[in-house]
């Protein structure tokens, strides 16, 4: 453990003051000092979020795209990617893990407007996040993440707002419970969730909680708060002719679980973020090259007890 890290309650490394200025003065020295972006080269929404121009208002059934724009640095978004990390407690998640997402919605109808890329959606999405401990032979499954969902979002001007229901089941591989004798606990529980944001120009805050219930064991239903901070630039810092076009991304998050005294949990990254130069004139994919850091008690399954500190750099997808 580095001595700018000390140990919190229930093992959980705990960051310093020192090293939480230090995050998020990263956060925030990328951003340009003048003003890089302008209203006709800025994009429609804040962070692309694939609703097509034919779509952007009125009724619409089984809508592309959503509202709400994903939340970058939260580790359980609901986004595709693959991550090589290194983690540095003595916990089962403190060794080199490749942690892999797979994630998608799925609109199922949208009121949009007034204007472009507002309006109110429902829809449903899923995904799995897995590590695998990387310095074993056979490269073993630790945990995987189950999740199930149906988010409700809304948007008006620079506020957003999710309210999610959802499910979340978690398994751990049979490599890893032969080798390891941790006993296999079946962790699950269901969460209503409320994540309120504002976003202008290239900064967003967001804010919000989640009640856990219907837990198994019964014991972890608990109360958890959330917020974090995102730098995205709406203009493109390079453009690549007609390929590509590059722009800054970071963002912090941190959540705190009353089960674990509000002991926080600490999640960066930061990076270039990848799209097409013609998204400003219709909706378009987008990749991420992330640098990852996590401090605080684990975001995976039932080893959300074990503090985990790691580092490392991960390729993330907007499908």
């Amino acid at each position: 453990m580095t001595s700018a890290m000390k140990r919190g309650r229930h093992g959980v490394p705990r960051m310093s003051e020192k090293t939480l200025c230090a995050w998020v003065m990263l956060v925030f020295a990328i951003v340009p000092c003048d003003k890089a972006w302008s209203d006709e080269q800025a994009p429609r929404e804040y962070c692309g979020i694939n609703i097509p121009p034919d779509e952007a208002t009125g009724s619409v059934p089984l809508p592309e795209g959503d509202v709400f724009c994903p939340l970058i640095a939260d580790p359980k978004a609901v986004y595709s990617y693959i991550a090589y990390v290194r983690g540095t407690s003595s916990s089962p998640l403190g060794t080199n893990l490749g942690s892999v997402g797979i994630g998608d919605r799925f609109g199922l109808f949208r009121w949009g407007g007034p204007r472009p890329g507002e309006g109110f959606q429902i829809s449903m999405e899923g995904g799995v996040f897995a590590q695998f401990d990387l310095n074993t032979p056979s490269d073993d499954l630790i945990n995987a993440d189950y999740l199930v969902a149906l988010p409700m979002t809304f948007r008006r001007d620079g506020v957003s707002v999710r309210l999610r229901l959802y499910h979340q089941s978690s398994h751990l591989g049979d490599e890893f419970v032969l080798r390891s004798r941790i006993p296999r606990e079946n962790f699950s529980f269901q969460s209503v969730e409320g994540i309120l944001s504002f976003d202008r120009g290239p900064l967003r805050l967001y804010a919000g909680g989640e009640d856990l219930f219907g837990a198994n064991p019964g014991n972890v239903e608990t109360w958890l708060l959330h917020g974090g901070v995102e730098f995205r630039q709406r203009a493109s810092v390079l453009r690549l002719g007609q390929f590509a076009s590059l722009r800054l991304v970071a963002g912090g998050d941190v959540k705190a679980v009353e089960d674990l005294n509000w002991q926080p949990a600490w999640s960066a990254v930061a990076g270039i973020e990848v799209g097409s130069p013609h998204e400003g004139l219709h909706a378009s994919r987008r990749w991420s090259l992330l640098a990852h850091y996590y401090n605080g008690p684990s975001p995976y399954g039932q080893f959300f007890r074990s503090g985990v500190e790691y580092y490392g750099v991960g390729l993330h997808f907007a499908l």
